[in-house]
């Protein structure tokens, strides 16, 4: 596994700190990594899709 390092500014990290506090005592980082991670899914789904509808053309 690797291990990333991300800078943010203050505002940013406050803004993880309040989603994972709404979102059931989540940490800031966890917040990050489970939004990042879902943003992949969503990138990867749309790649698929225009790579079928281009197949289809």
């Amino acid at each position: 596994m690797k291990q990333v390092t991300i800078i943010l500014d203050d505002y940013l990290y406050d803004f993880y700190r309040k989603i994972g506090e709404n979102a059931g005592g989540l940490t800031p980082n966890k917040a990050m990594e489970d939004a990042l991670f879902k943003l992949a899914g969503e990138l990867s789904l749309n790649a698929i899709h225009k790579k079928g509808q281009a197949d289809r053309n």
